[in-house]
């Protein structure tokens, strides 16, 4: 049952129908039945799965959109680099598929340098407030701001200088975010 709730959750997610993992493997879960939580795939299990189905049903197109929003975030990071940006999710872990977003953690004294600096460019976001656990257990919320670039959402959380260097909790609460500044994602490029 475990290994059949990870690859429906990793269908549900390439299939864009969902960005998230744990609405993924909740949703997973419902459509086949289980009330076990004990039962339920951790992130790893769900990840793994994704890959596989996305080698076996999007072989030629999730390749193409990773690099391509990789891509983006690359330009994003330049454009941004006064903000200390670093990449998260799965543009940066190689599981974005054509229907994922680009998530960046950005750092400044305060959120209106973001928002001046989104002005300047003339670029139309929508704002939004998301709560992130640390580690220690702490939680806090954070400003988001949303736009588009092309057919891609870009999503900034914006953090205060000192959260460079403390990453929040990962989607299932168990491991820190990975994160990655621009010359580790131009690595990460460079490697293909």
């Amino acid at each position: 049952m475990r290994q059949r709730i990870a690859c429906e959750a990793a269908r549900i997610l390439a299939d864009g129908a969902c960005q998230d993992v744990q609405a993924a493997r909740r949703k997973a879960a419902k459509r086949l039945g289980c009330k076990n939580r004990r039962l339920l795939p951790d992130h790893g299990e769900i990840e793994q799965a994704l890959r596989e189905h996305q080698r076996l049903f999007q072989g030629k197109l999730q390749p193409l959109a990773l690099k391509k929003l990789r891509r983006l975030a690359a330009e994003a990071m330049a454009a941004m680099a006064c903000f200390n940006p670093r990449l998260v999710g799965p543009v940066l872990t190689g599981t974005a598929g054509p229907h994922s977003k680009v998530q960046l953690h950005l750092f400044a004294d305060t959120p209106e340098q973001v928002i001046l600096f989104l002005l300047e460019q003339r670029i139309p976001w929508q704002d939004d407030e998301k709560t992130l656990c640390f580690k220690n257990g702490e939680k806090g919320s954070y400003p988001v701001c949303r736009f588009r670039a092309g057919d891609a959402e870009v999503e900034l959380t914006l953090f205060p200088p000192e959260g460079l260097r403390r990453s929040p909790l990962g989607p299932l609460g168990d491991q820190p975010l990975q994160r990655a500044s621009l010359g580790q994602l131009q690595e990460l490029m460079r490697e293909g």
